[in-house]
């Protein structure tokens, strides 16, 4: 399985990025993923996650402005991102869960496959 973040660069406060997270090796469809971010000297903390059934998580300093969404075709999970914030910036991942249709889990323990990181940067 491999996971491909992408998306990421350099936005003004206010502005939109979306990350996307292309997965090889299995469906991603039939899996939850998460979209987590790790900013300097800060844990690694989950903002959003989907479920096979599209269930979503989200957590509450991004809700209403973040959207996860999955296009099967494309085999691609993506983050939306508005209004972003100067505390959005980070280093951005998407991981997925190893169990076929499992619960949608909260936290980097409930993953176990993991992408490389995209940098979001935003400025004010």
């Amino acid at each position: 399985v491999q996971l491909q973040a992408s998306g990421g660069g350099l936005v003004e406060a206010g502005g939109s990025l979306r990350l996307s997270c292309a997965a090889s090796g299995r469906t991603v469809s039939n899996y939850a993923t998460g979209w987590f971010r790790q900013a300097p000297g800060k844990e690694r903390e989950q903002v959003a996650g989907i479920s096979a059934g599209r269930s979503t998580y989200y957590a509450d300093s991004v809700k209403g402005r973040f959207t996860i969404s999955r296009d099967n075709a494309k085999n691609t999970v993506y983050l939306q991102m508005n209004s972003l914030k100067s505390e959005d910036t980070a280093v951005y991942y998407c991981a997925a869960d190893a169990t076929y249709r499992g619960r949608l889990g909260v936290g980097a323990r409930e993953y176990d496959f993991w992408g490389q990181g995209t940098l979001v940067t935003v400025s004010s």
